[in-house]
């Protein structure tokens, strides 16, 4: 075996260190290959997380829109339904208004007509007794007033016209007149009121 120089020894080892990095380097790039192939695991791993958050996420907010969604169309149903109540409410209380006034109207011309009833009755007994009293006034100017215990005094008394009071004379003087000729007329109480009554 020839013996080898030194230069050949010199290259021989350049060769080894040469064949030692690239044994390193194809180390590396296992060690790099592995290193991605995790890093790309846990990166899809990451990736269905978030997807899976997201998912979760969008269920959850379209769980909470249908909530005010539902809310909201309770709130609406709510205030038709308080709506309808506050216009039967309305309703019955204007019933019951015009109940009343009706009622109140009924019994309003009842007492207008029972009045009106009194007031007819009322004034048509006063014409009765104004009309006896002219009546009477009337039988006392035409006929006299006479008296007679029996037959055999029978006589006739003098009858003196009652002047009228016409507010000229002093009302001292036409009562002495009026009391001479109810004295002389022999007019009693009830007879002197009346013609008093209307001669004033």
């Amino acid at each position: 075996m020839p013996e080898t120089g030194p230069l050949t020894r010199s290259m021989d080892k350049q060769f080894e260190k040469l064949f030692a990095m690239m044994a390193e380097m194809k180390a590396g790039q296992e060690e790099m290959r592995v290193a991605q192939a995790g890093l790309e695991q846990k990166m899809e791993a990451g990736q269905e997380e978030m997807r899976v958050a997201q998912a979760g996420l969008e269920q959850k907010m379209e769980a909470g829109q249908e909530e005010m969604r539902y809310g909201q169309e309770r709130m609406e149903k709510g205030q038709e339904e308080m709506k309808g109540l506050i216009d039967e409410v309305k309703s019955e209380v204007q019933r019951k208004i015009d109940e009343v006034e009706e009622k109140v109207q009924m019994k309003f011309e009842e007492v207008e007509h029972k009045v009106q009833g009194k007031i007819e009755e009322v004034e048509h007994k006063v014409q009765g007794k104004i009309g006896d009293i002219e009546r009477r006034l009337s039988e006392l100017e035409i006929r006299p007033f006479s008296f007679s215990a029996s037959p055999e005094f029978m006589h006739s008394r003098p009858t003196i016209k009652s002047l009228t009071f016409d507010g000229q004379t002093s009302w001292t003087v036409f009562k002495t007149q009026f009391d001479v000729v109810s004295s002389t007329n022999g007019w009693t109480d009830f007879v002197k009121t009346s013609v008093g009554y209307v001669l004033l």
